[in-house]
């Protein structure tokens, strides 16, 4: 699934900006704390990365997060927000909860969905804190973050997950999102970083090349060719 196709209002504090970045002081953690909750919950919380596919995370999905919840059709307690919250206080990354969190306060122009208990930057926030090293949580909250008018924010989630990206899928992925955000040039450089590490998908090259901003990547020169340049031995 790709992060941008299916990828929310700075905090009312508005320090948060170091927990964001993955460089948390202790006045943005405590205030983390303060406005969005401790991450303290009677079921879990579980890492979404790792019991995704447990029984825990799988009560919590039959029970809250229902495919007619995800697609925001039926919730199952008064409102979608309800359902949600559960889910995210068990699972604060559960990766397809926040998507659906977004997409609901997006649709409402609410960033506190009724039943919800915190804004949806603060699920965000909750899920960054919880699992520090998830860095589909940072493109799904930079694809909310654009969608909310709030590129510099989403910019700086995006070049987070560059930094630490280690896999095609994620520079890739990070590709699309910098994409959408008009940011060819950063678009580029990501495709190039998957296409090195094996990145067989075209539609990234592809939609910058309708753009004219596609430059081919520069083949690798041979070891002979590398010999041929060195310098001579005195």
């Amino acid at each position: 699934m790709s992060v941008s196709a299916n990828l929310l209002r700075r905090f009312a504090a508005g320090l948060l900006c170091g927990a964001w970045l993955g460089l948390p002081t202790l006045a943005a953690a405590q205030i983390s704390t303060v406005e969005c909750g401790s991450l303290v919950n009677a079921y879990g919380p579980y890492d979404y990365r790792v019991y995704k596919d447990s029984i825990e995370i799988q009560r919590v999905d039959q029970h809250h997060f229902t495919p007619l919840v995800e697609g925001l059709i039926k919730p199952i307690a008064r409102h979608f927000g309800g359902d949600m919250d559960y889910t995210l206080r068990a699972s604060p990354n559960h990766h397809r909860a926040l998507i659906t969190m977004a997409r609901w306060s997006e649709r409402l122009k609410n960033p506190t969905p009724p039943d919800a208990s915190y804004t949806v930057d603060c699920y965000f926030d909750r899920a960054m804190r919880f699992a520090q090293d998830d860095l589909v949580v940072r493109m799904i909250y930079a694809g909310h973050l654009g969608r909310t008018g709030r590129k510099a924010d989403a910019l700086a989630q995006l070049d987070h997950v560059a930094a630490k990206a280690d896999n095609a899928f994620t520079h890739y992925n990070a590709g699309l999102a910098y994409f959408d955000l008009q940011e060819f040039d950063k678009a580029l450089k990501q495709a190039h970083a998957a296409a090195r590490l094996g990145m067989p998908r075209t539609e990234l090259r592809e939609r910058l090349k309708a753009q004219g901003k596609w430059v081919e990547l520069p083949a690798a020169p041979s070891p002979g060719v590398a010999a041929n340049t060195a310098p001579p031995k005195p």
